[in-house]
């Protein structure tokens, strides 16, 4: 099975083209920089993971989202409804939909995003969902969370870097529950939609299945590093002060970084999995985490 991919340079795309491959999936890596991927565009499937990641410094330009995110999707996909490819599976993001959660996310709420980020993410969802998908094809829209991996960055490493340095983390005081997505439970959960032609389309969040607390994790970070947990509750109100100081002179712990950090953000995968008929994801979060806080010990 032929399968093209957008964006295999980056911590997902490298992923999932390593483990389609290991699994007998002829991958091809197409770059949108300019119009020659039009030429060769064939194939079984087609999946859509380039794209504009959320600044969390917000410097872009919001405009750079829109064009990315949004425009280079819907040309995308014009081709693809013109080809002979038959699956369409496009990576958007929770973050599409809300920027926060009081409850439990699931793909039929009311889209409200607060960024350029998550409103060019959702106006790629509504352009491909406006159209009428051709016999015999199937597109499928995949709502991922937080991303972990061996070899991935971002809020992650930060707390990986405090744990390290001995340094105390400071919001103890902030109890959570939110959800993460191994990059292995992503792999195996696009490999099946390859596979099962009887996975029908639609949006699909992306979890696992567990949620932990930021407390939880900083605790599994001291394990892995095999350091005592320096968890430190220092007061709500003090710990926003210093996020507005840190939005203003643009320091590593800023306001989102805080929100990220404490909120809670629970998602559900009840749909993919009935979809492709397990009750469990081939791996626990826990063991996820620990995977990927061992790459950073590496």
């Amino acid at each position: 099975m032929k399968i093209l991919i957008t964006g295999a340079s980056g911590f997902v795309g490298k992923n999932l083209a390593n483990y389609l491959s290991y699994n007998s999936f002829d991958i091809v890596s197409i770059t949108l920089r300019n119009s020659t991927w039009k030429r060769n565009f064939n194939g079984d499937a087609i999946i859509h993971l380039a794209g504009k990641a959320h600044d969390t410094k917000n410097i872009s330009n919001a405009s750079e989202y829109f064009e990315i995110n949004t425009d280079l999707t819907k040309e995308l996909f014009e081709t693809f409804l013109e080809s002979d490819i038959r699956d369409f599976i496009y990576f958007s993001s929770v973050k599409a939909v809300a920027d926060t959660v009081e409850n439990i996310l699931v793909e039929d709420v009311m889209a409200n995003p607060k960024t350029p980020y998550g409103q060019s993410k959702l106006k790629a969802e509504e352009y491909i969902l406006s159209n009428k998908i051709p016999e015999g094809k199937r597109v499928f829209i995949i709502r991922p969370c937080m991303i972990h991996g061996p070899g991935n960055k971002g809020n992650l490493n930060l707390l990986y870097n405090v744990v390290k340095k001995r340094v105390p983390y400071p919001l103890g005081a902030f109890q959570n529950e939110r959800s993460f997505l191994g990059i292995d439970n992503l792999n195996f959960m696009i490999k099946e939609i390859l596979q099962n032609k009887e996975i029908k389309s639609g949006v699909y969040n992306f979890s696992d299945d567990d949620v932990l607390s930021t407390n939880e994790l900083v605790k599994i970070i001291s394990v892995v590093l095999n350091k005592t947990n320096l968890n430190i509750s220092i007061p709500k109100p003090l710990i926003n002060g210093i996020a507005k100081i840190g939005d203003i002179i643009k320091l590593p712990l800023n306001s989102e970084t805080i929100q990220k950090l404490t909120e809670n953000y629970r998602v559900s995968n009840q749909k993919i999995k009935m979809a492709i008929g397990i009750e469990k994801l081939p791996t626990t979060t826990k063991d996820g985490l620990e995977k990927t806080i061992k790459s950073f010990v590496k």
